[in-house]
């Protein structure tokens, strides 16, 4: 048992008692009802107020759920566990452009003190419904979505702490993947003080150029001169096999796993068929071929050569493609089309071009780029310079998984190594760590193990100072997809949108229905087997030992560091340098 406590916590044996620490619990001091009567006006102006506070249960535990709105339109829901709490707050964060409440904590599987109920937890809509991104036009409203109302959600639900129980939260910690892990960094960089403990998962951190640039360009290329889509997912496991067939074994280990995609040298073209051959299933068709090195490349300026992201999708993530820029039919719709439609239209430009914009109109040029550069320090969350979360005794985990096809982890891993170069590697090291998942798809699921518990760490990390090391991962064919981070899109002004993992569907102009859960997977429980493994602090991966169960985490070790990646060089390195964050 103490072996398995020490690769989880990453300790020695005579350490692995470590954990969370042990806080008694705390009852409420007044009714639930009463809350309805706090004052919220010297939080969110005039109009802020509780509308409702009613004791009910979340998955089991008694809570006093109490419901408000923050002016003009930030809603908020707070959960006070009634007979359970142990003086921890935790604020959840939402992904796509969120317009919606989720209660739901991600990267968090197995982790006691949020099974038994110990946490008040709170969560925002950001300030509007819907994912139509209507809401980038009003100037108050773009400033709630870019970092307003996660600030006052967590000054709101102290408050509300404070007059339940009598007392403040010893702990408070933000959970967040997608745009929630870019909510997670801007609490981090914008207001060091409210988070003790922040895990930012798959960070859309340069949220200017992803919702643009990056889904515009994966929408466009996979397109023929009559706007049919060229590849399609019936076509991804063709790809696929070839990619891990020439990627696997970089890590010592044919597991169908890519561990160092970035050490990976693969060519597209070598899929394509022989000419003399007519039978096209385990081959791709030149057009095919093409629109996948597009994918892996992204948009570069014509002029000069220069990127326009600061990452593609990396080898090992094909699968995942499906839905979110490869669909299933030849016309039918995708994610990133649902993404880039409503940031470009109302978002992203200080002259916004409005409804009447279509991806036609985009041009990936450094010109295009360069308007993006205006509300940069508005809604990006890539300030490396992170002194006063530190220097308040801050600790903050990242995480990615390196099939993600939303946000490519070079993004993550640039925010990374931009904090060491700004901060000094030392001083990083004492409260920033990094870890990748290979095989896994944006926020979980995928063909890697997913599961995984970033927040007892946390805790652990926080509250007696161990810092996290390994952690184990992992993977079973009953696991369940979960809505943690994972976009809703196309849900126009007010609609609430169709159920987490609904196939893609309809809704050209942008508006329509269309998945907002995780892609379709392309393999089946079957294909899923039971395994554990062991995740490292970057750049360090696991590697198998040459004995025992390859699907047991007790198998592996740590292995040699993976090469350093330099920074990417495209037209925002710039970016990952400390800025003067913008309020409108």
């Amino acid at each position: 048992m103490i072996g398995l406590l020490g690769l989880l916590f990453g300790v020695s044996a005579a350490q692995a008692s470590t954990g969370p620490a042990d806080l008694a619990r705390v009852k409420p001091a007044v009714a639930c009802t009463s809350l309805i009567n706090t004052d919220l006006v010297h939080i969110g102006g005039k109009g802020s107020r509780v509308t409702a506070a009613v004791d009910t249960t979340n998955d089991g535990v008694p809570v006093c759920a109490v419901s408000g709105t923050l002016a003009p339109a930030i809603e908020f829901r707070v959960l006070l566990p009634r007979e359970t709490w142990t003086q921890r707050y935790m604020q959840l964060g939402c992904g796509g452009l969120c317009g919606r409440i989720s209660m739901r904590s991600g990267a968090s599987d197995g982790c006691q003190v949020l099974a038994n109920g110990g946490f008040v937890l709170g969560s925002t809509n950001m300030g509007h419904d819907g994912n139509g991104g209507e809401f980038g036009l009003d100037p108050q409203k773009r400033a709630d979505f870019a970092y307003r109302a996660q600030h006052l959600t967590a000054d709101t639900a102290k408050r509300l702490i404070r007059a339940y129980y009598g007392q403040s939260p010893e702990y408070a910690y933000f959970n967040g993947c997608s745009d929630g892990g870019r909510e997670a960094l801007v609490e981090a960089q914008r207001y060091p003080d409210d988070f003790d403990g922040i895990i930012a998962g798959a960070p859309a951190m340069n949220f200017q150029v992803q919702n643009t640039l990056y889904h515009g360009w994966q929408a466009t290329v996979n397109r023929d001169d009559d706007g049919n889509a060229i590849l399609l997912a019936d076509r991804l496991p063709v790809l696929h096999r070839a990619v891990v067939a020439a990627c696997d074994d970089l890590d010592g280990l044919s597991d169908g796993l890519i561990s160092a995609p970035l050490q990976c040298d693969f060519d597209p073209a070598s899929v394509v068929c022989p000419d003399d051959v007519t039978d096209t299933r385990d081959c791709l068709t030149p057009a095919e071929a093409r629109v996948a090195s597009q994918f892996y490349q992204g948009p570069v300026d014509a002029d000069t050569g220069t990127h326009l992201t600061a990452g593609q999708p990396l080898y090992g993530s094909e699968l995942a493609w499906a839905g979110v820029y490869v669909p299933t039919s030849a016309d039918g719709q995708v994610m990133s089309r649902m993404a880039a439609l409503p940031a470009l239209r109302y978002l992203a430009f200080d002259e916004s071009p409005g409804e009447a914009f279509t991806l036609d109109d985009l041009r990936f040029d450094l010109a295009t780029f360069n308007r993006l550069r205006a509300r940069h320090p508005l809604y990006d969350a890539t300030n490396p310079d992170l002194s006063a979360f530190a220097g308040q005794g801050g600790k903050l985990i990242l995480w990615h998984g390196l099939a993600d096809p939303h946000i490519s982890p070079l993004n993550t891993i640039a925010y990374h190594q931009a904090v060491q170069s700004q901060m000094g590697e030392a001083q990083a090291e004492a409260f920033e760590r990094l870890y990748l998942l290979p095989g896994v798809y944006h926020c979980g699921q995928g063909e890697g193990p997913s599961q995984v518990d970033l927040l007892t760490p946390m805790m652990t990390w926080v509250e007696n100072g161990q810092a996290p090391d390994a952690i184990v991962t992992r993977q079973s064919a009953s696991e369940q997809a979960s809505d943690f981070g994972q976009p809703h899109m196309g849900e126009g002004k007010a609609g609430k949108g169709p159920r987490p993992g609904k196939p893609p569907g309809a809704g050209r102009d942008g508006h329509g229905p269309m998945a907002d859960g995780p892609p379709p997977m392309l393999t089946s429980s079957a294909d899923v087997p039971e395994r554990s493994r062991p995740i490292y602090p970057y750049p360090d991966v696991a590697a198998y030992t040459g004995e025992g169960d390859e699907n047991d985490a007790a198998s592996f070790e740590r292995g040699d560091a993976l090469n350093a990646v330099p920074m990417p060089d495209w037209a925002g390195s710039d970016f990952y340098m400390p800025y003067e964050p913008r309020e409108r």
